[in-house]
């Protein structure tokens, strides 16, 4: 039986590396679950653990083709920059990320393609598919990283079965969005939360 969660709880989302190590690990306070569709936030300075490469460097350090050769550490980190809505969909090869300023405003949407790998009692599990897409409030979309994806495929992180269904889960995606379908029709763009809601723990 899927593990459902309720509103209110702390949940944590698991980046895990194909060889099953863990390589990121990010709480989300639960808005709604319904045992296979979950709706999550995660606000800005939450304390996350992050992953960086173990002589020290973060990813955006070394050139692209060296990112996926070097192995990585888990370290203490904060999830910075934006405070985020996350639907994760646990059939579904992507999730979809709402982003807000610090003010409350939404700025626009990320696409993180995944590879499913089901949820535990604490939290789902993904794989980071290294390809992305970004789409604007007013619906236009970009790929993101497809550098970053094709040195993960040469380094053996991807494999080009991976990156097919990746391309082919973010064609889907692209559709909806060129539709103004949900995700991307307004829904959870004025999202707030509780007012006594604390950042999720790990």
């Amino acid at each position: 039986m899927a593990e459902v969660w309720v509103p209110g709880q702390t949940v944590v989302e698991r980046f895990l590396r194909p060889d099953g190590s863990i390589g990121q690990r990010h709480p989300l306070r639960v808005v709604s679950d319904d045992g296979t569709t979950l709706l999550g936030w995660i606000p800005a300075g939450t304390a996350i653990m992050g992953s960086r490469l173990i002589d020290g460097r973060s990813m955006r350090e070394v050139p692209v083709e060296q990112r996926f050769r070097i192995p990585r550490e888990e370290v203490p980190a904060y999830w910075h920059g934006s405070s985020t809505l996350r639907l994760i969909d646990d059939r579904a090869w992507s999730s979809v990320w709402w982003f807000f300023t610090e003010d409350g405003e939404f700025t626009d949407w990320y696409v993180n393609l995944e590879i499913p790998l089901g949820r535990t009692p604490d939290g789902p599990d993904r794989i980071d598919g290294v390809l992305d897409l970004v789409v604007s409030k007013n619906l236009e979309w970009t790929w993101k990283d497809e550098d970053e994806a094709d040195a993960a495929l040469e380094a053996g992180r991807l494999t080009s079965e991976h990156l097919a269904k990746l391309r082919e889960e973010g064609e889907r995606v692209i559709a909806l969005a060129e539709a103004g379908a949900f995700p991307f029709d307004g829904t959870w763009t004025d999202f707030r939360p509780g007012p006594s809601w604390q950042a999720p723990a790990l």
